[in-house]
């Protein structure tokens, strides 16, 4: 069984930064594409951002130039670092793995969720 906890999350202020990780435990693939989602209350879910098993990345239009996902095969941990932050990023956060489609930012029905961590910025 696969574990994902993400941590990193809190409050902010409009402008500020904060990183979020994602450690994976137990039967996890390092070769499984990764990617973290979004769901503000009352809001459908969000692909974010999302990396390829090759390393291939892909930002939310609304992201971009803001938020930088990586990935540490070696400690199978995912990362979202998030600067310039907006108010209307606030929501939670989730970690997935083995998202079915990065392009697309499809998770798929196959995915894997962390519990979320919540983001709140404040104007």
């Amino acid at each position: 069984q696969v574990q994902l906890v993400e941590s990193g999350g809190g409050s902010v202020q409009a402008g500020g930064s904060l990183r979020l990780s994602c450690a994976a435990s137990g039967y996890f693939d390092s070769q499984y594409s990764m990617g973290w989602f979004r769901q503000a209350p009352g809001q459908e879910r969000e692909g974010v951002a999302a990396i390829d098993s090759d390393g291939s990345t892909r930002y939310a239009d609304s992201v971009k130039g803001r938020f930088t996902i990586s990935k540490d095969n070696a400690k199978n941990t995912l990362n979202l670092q998030m600067n310039s932050l907006k108010p209307e990023d606030t929501a939670m956060y989730y970690c997935a793995a083995n998202v079915a489609s990065c392009d697309h930012m499809d998770p798929g029905i196959g995915v894997l969720w962390g519990r979320g961590t919540q983001v709140t910025v404040s104007s």
